[in-house]
This record gives C-alpha cells, structure tokens and sequence, in this order.
C-alpha cells in the first residue's frame, strides 16, 4: 500500500486542476438515519466525479516517462472516460473512449466536450474494454485501465480529504465499481494509521466483487443488471480483489429500489443531484442503520452524472 508521503504527492498533482471537494455533515441524513454522517462531495469535480482525481496522476506518470505517446485509449460507462478525456487534454494527448451503446448521452457528450473521440461498441463495459484493447493494439495507443495504482494514488486524495477533516469516523460506506474508489479508500485510511472501517457497496444486479469477497478469488458474472452504471461490473479486477478482501471490513448488496431511493432522500434532505453510483453508500446506510445508530458514518457521493430524463423519472416516482 503507498506511503503517506506517495498520497501527498499524488494529490499535490490533483490539485495543480482543481481544488478539495467539501464534506459535509447534513442535520438531515443525520435525522432520518440516527447517525452522524459525513457526506464527501465528489459530484463537485470538474467533471462532476471523483474518478478525475485518478486521471490527473496516471497522465501525470505517462507523460513524464512516455512523452511521445501516440495517444491513449480507455473503455468506460462514463466517469472514468470522463477523467482520462479530461487529464489527457490538459496534457497534450489525444484521447480515444469507447462506450457501450445505450450508454449515457449525457455522459458521452460530456466526453466529446473534453475532447475525446468516442467509439461505441457491444451491449456493457466489459464488450467495451475488450473493443479498447484492440484499437490499442491496432493503433499503437496506450491502452488505459479501469484499474492500476496510479488511479488508486490519486483518487485516494478524496480519502485523505474526508478523513484530515473528520478523523474519527467509525465507518466510510463507498461504492464499488472496479475499485480505484475503495482502494483510494482503504489507502487513506492505512496512510494516516486509522481505525475507520471500510465498507464497500454493489448492486444486487452486479454482485461480482460480493461474489469473489466471498469466494476468495475473482468470480465474474454473466451480465451487470441495474441501472446505476457506476457499479455495473461484472468483471473484477485481482489486484483490487485482493486489497479489498485484506481491508475492507464487509460488502453490502442493494437494489435498484432502494438506490433509486436513497437519490429521491440525498435531493430532498441536502439538495444535491446524485447518480446511482453515489448514492449507492446512502443505501447500504439505510440498510443497516438499526446496527449503525449513533455512529459516525462517512458517505462516499462518489458523482452527480445522470441523465436528466432518468433522473426527472427517479425524482417523481413513489416509494
């Protein structure tokens, strides 16, 4: 795991682009769930998710030790394509993102607006990423995991973030997609030589990290069934596994409901628009809460992109 001095100087590269996110205790959330929560707001980013904070410092390291790079290539639903789309302009580096297709118009636009060239190929995020290794080999590009330190050492900036500020948390409840966030997590954690347990959140329709916690090995699944892109993985990565499964005190399985739900309570209790992924830890909280009373709980709002008529349909359900 990286040092604390490794943490700082990833962030130090993360915010030569932007500033920290807030944190924030809302009386709210702390009413509804009998605990004292500490929201992480990193729907606040320049692209409105935290996975940016990973794209500044590998674009950092690529340019510094491959400064002729033809350009890069990555496979994302949206946030980290987002990210590399992002940090690669601001590089100099032409950037190729390929999307599954139905994917997020919203999403894929703001990709465009970053300067990206946006491919689309197969039906999820797993079809994509085997597309985006292909045009990696074909074109000479570099091809830019989902997955690697360098994306761990900069998101983890948002955990030492939270933590400097609110250092006895009991719990952090942070969503899982391929990991980067609670590996980030986790980093923080160990840097600054905390307690806080960790606790990680999948969809019921995209269990495969429950699964291979589980099983003690990496267990993909047949399809990634929900709604909120951000966690919809059915491959898991073995070197997220494995920091995960050493450090992570449990994971929690939600459903689209009740996801959908906890995004109906983060509008009505703080105002804030939050997409599936980030409101994934508010569930898990929701779910657990007899057990978690009158603890101090982090939540991870791990991003606020969401298309406008998803969200509109969410907001004015029942239930």
């Amino acid at each position: 795991m990286p040092s604390l001095a490794e943490l700082d100087a990833a962030a130090r590269i993360v915010y030569a682009a932007m500033p920290p996110t807030p944190q924030y205790a809302w009386p709210l959330l702390a009413r509804r769930t009998g605990c004292e929560i500490w929201v992480k707001h990193e729907n606040h980013t320049p692209i409105g998710a935290f996975k940016v904070r990973g794209g500044l410092v590998y674009m950092d390291r690529l340019k510094r030790e491959r400064p002729q790079v033809k350009g890069v290539v990555s496979a994302t639903r949206g946030n980290h394509g987002q990210s590399i789309a992002f940090a690669a302009a601001r590089a100099g580096v032409h950037a190729t993102i390929v999307v599954p297709h139905g994917n997020s118009v919203e999403k894929n636009a703001a990709m465009r607006a970053f300067g990206a060239e946006l491919l689309e190929h197969g039906h999820d995020f797993d079809s994509a990423k085997e597309a985006a290794a292909r045009l990696a080999a074909d074109r000479g590009l570099e091809m830019v995991p989902s997955f690697t330190m360098d994306l761990v050492h900069g998101v983890a900036s948002y955990g030492l973030e939270l933590m400097r500020a609110a250092s006895d948390l009991d719990t952090v409840y942070v969503p899982i997609g391929l990991g980067s966030g609670i590996c980030g997590v986790i980093a923080a954690c160990r840097a600054l030589n905390l307690r806080t347990k960790v606790v990680g959140v999948v969809s019921t329709g995209a269990p495969a990290y429950a699964l291979s916690v589980a099983a003690g090995k990496v267990v993909a699944t047949n399809s990634a069934d929900t709604f909120a892109d951000g966690v919809a993985v059915r491959g898991p990565d073995g070197q997220a596994l494995e920091i995960i499964r050493s450090h992570a005190d449990r994971i929690v399985q939600v459903d689209d409901a009740e996801i959908k739900a906890a995004m109906r309570i983060y509008y009505e209790d703080t105002h804030q628009l939050v997409e599936g992924a980030g409101a994934c830890p508010l569930a898990a909280l929701l779910k657990e809460r007899d057990a978690m009373r009158g603890r101090k709980v982090g939540l991870i709002l791990s991003g606020g992109n969401i298309d406008r008529p998803l969200y509109a349909k969410i907001l004015t359900a029942d239930g």
